[in-house]
């Protein structure tokens, strides 16, 4: 569904992507993390087709976005960081009008496009189908948004911070929904997002964008077991509260129920959170970056 390939992007003379590889299966669900600037919105848009890469070797459903037809766009549906929408036109109006761009699209496999009623019973905006979209809250136009991205039954889908302004209970059913459009449409889904929890929640895989490259990609316990001191081990002996931190939980735990098993209580195995495994990552690479512009002005300085 997505085959990157030594994706590069400069801007002038500032390299944004400096070689990023990546595949996608379908019905696969990747969240794309990194720091602001990073470059993840511009990986997002060139694999969209709105922007022209540098260089590297880009497939997306099997074609290159740069070259791509109508045909092509029919099969994908984006959802952007921030939309501009059509305030007097009403909620089920908008979504039936943008529906008919994907008819001729359709075919034995795939009906396009969603209609109206399926569109707002799974974006939860059915109350308010006749309502004009100026008159929607916040949390309620960013799951119009979401409706737009998924009319015409897409095959791959992207999510640019899709639940920001959502509530609680709204980012749950947004969560719902992701699930069911990778588990029963079989449709693949790259999401970004700030949210570390919303990113464990969801994605089958993760990748960490950083210095413009994939520094990390794999489930979040795949990452988590590439940083060292994995896990905490907490446990009540006599009374007495202990804390250990071990490359081994599993070992260790072993290790401590065979020597005291009968008077261990309230144990606990602590593995660090998406959020400290994430944090360390982009620090240890960060720090590697400082140590190399470091040496480079040393070696400068001596050649001077």
């Amino acid at each position: 569904m997505l085959d990157v390939r030594d994706l590069r992007m400069r801007y002038g003379t500032l390299d944004v992507l400096t070689g990023v590889s990546f595949q996608a299966q379908r019905g696969e669900i990747l969240t794309l993390l990194g720091p602001n600037g990073a470059g993840k919105t511009t990986i997002i848009e060139i694999l969209e087709g709105f922007r022209l890469r540098s260089d590297g070797d880009v497939l997306v459903l099997g074609v290159d976005p740069a070259t791509a037809d109508e045909a092509w766009r029919a099969r994908i549906g984006v959802v952007l960081q921030s939309w501009r929408d059509h305030g007097k036109w009403r909620v089920g109006e908008l979504l039936e009008h943008l529906g008919r761009y994907y008819a001729p699209y359709s075919s034995e496999g795939r009906k396009r496009p969603l209609t109206v009623n399926e569109l707002v019973e799974m974006v939860d905006l059915g109350p308010y189908r006749n309502q004009r979209i100026a008159t929607l809250s916040g949390g309620q136009r960013r799951r119009m948004d979401v409706a737009i991205g998924i009319v015409g039954r897409p095959e791959l889908l992207f999510l640019d911070e899709p639940t920001a302004g959502f509530d609680p209970q709204a980012r749950r059913d947004f969560h719902d929904l992701v699930r069911r459009l990778s588990g029963l449409e079989g449709t693949t889904i790259l999401l970004t997002t700030h949210d570390l929890d919303e990113a464990e929640k969801l994605a089958h895989r993760i990748m960490v964008l950083a210095g413009g490259r994939i520094v990390a990609n794999g489930s979040a316990e795949e990452l988590a077991a590439q940083v060292a001191g994995q896990s905490e081990v907490r446990w009540r002996h006599n009374g007495n509260r202990f804390a250990e931190t071990t490359d081994d939980a599993v070992s260790f735990v072993r290790r401590l129920l065979a020597e005291d098993g009968p008077t261990i209580s309230d144990l606990e195995v602590r593995r660090p959170s998406l959020e400290e495994t994430y944090m360390a990552m982009v620090q240890h690479h960060e720090a590697g970056r400082v140590a190399d512009a470091v040496a480079v002005a040393d070696f400068g300085g001596q050649g001077q």
